[in-house]
């Protein structure tokens, strides 16, 4: 009886630590893009909260008929699929990352890398316009929640414990993503 409850307390505490680390977004400026070598390294600008602000907006019946349940349960009610399920945690391929909801460029493969936690993780996001950051306080935890630039939809969670050269690890619900295989 031991047993399952050392593993659910484990469970919690690994769960708890790769998704509670928090960037300060109060101020309202996206930190700069880094540059390195040749390649720029974009920062999202945080959600306004500003009517309008997401240029792609539907009812939620629209949502509902434009998504796969999965993806309805993650990009609009800011769910999470459980770690190791989703369909791009283990993608190798080269190409490009898109949101599942309206096609906009989210990453590029070659700042996707293995970050142990059952999520496709990401160092920097593909364009300056791809996401926008917003604070998320549930479950008890502080971060810093990712969403489409486009239409608002959730994504995942960046924290500061990413690789070099940004040091980000934006951790994403691979359901709400759709890969382009590159040509």
């Amino acid at each position: 009886m031991r047993f399952p409850l050392l593993f659910l307390a484990i469970s919690a505490l690994t769960f708890n630590s790769a998704c509670s680390q928090k960037r300060d977004v109060a101020a309202n400026t996206a930190p700069p893009a880094r540059t390195v070598s040749d390649k720029t390294y974009f920062q999202p600008k945080p959600v306004t909260g500003k009517p309008n602000e997401f240029p792609v907006q539907k009812t939620e019946a629209e949502w509902k008929k434009a998504l796969t349940p999965d993806q309805y349960y993650i990009l609009r009610e800011q769910g999470t699929e459980r770690p190791f399920t989703g369909k791009y945690h283990d993608n190798h391929a080269e190409g490009s990352y898109y949101c599942a909801a309206d096609g906009n460029l989210l990453f590029f493969s070659d700042t996707k890398f293995e970050s142990g936690t059952g999520w496709p993780s990401f160092f920097a996001p593909a364009t300056a316009t791809s996401l926008k950051v917003a604070s998320d306080d549930t479950f008890g935890m502080s971060r810093d929640e990712i969403v489409c630039a486009k239409c608002g939809g959730h994504l995942g969670h960046v924290f500061n414990d990413g690789p070099k050269p940004t040091g980000q690890r934006y951790c994403m619900d691979g359901n709400a993503l759709v890969f382009e295989k590159k040509k």
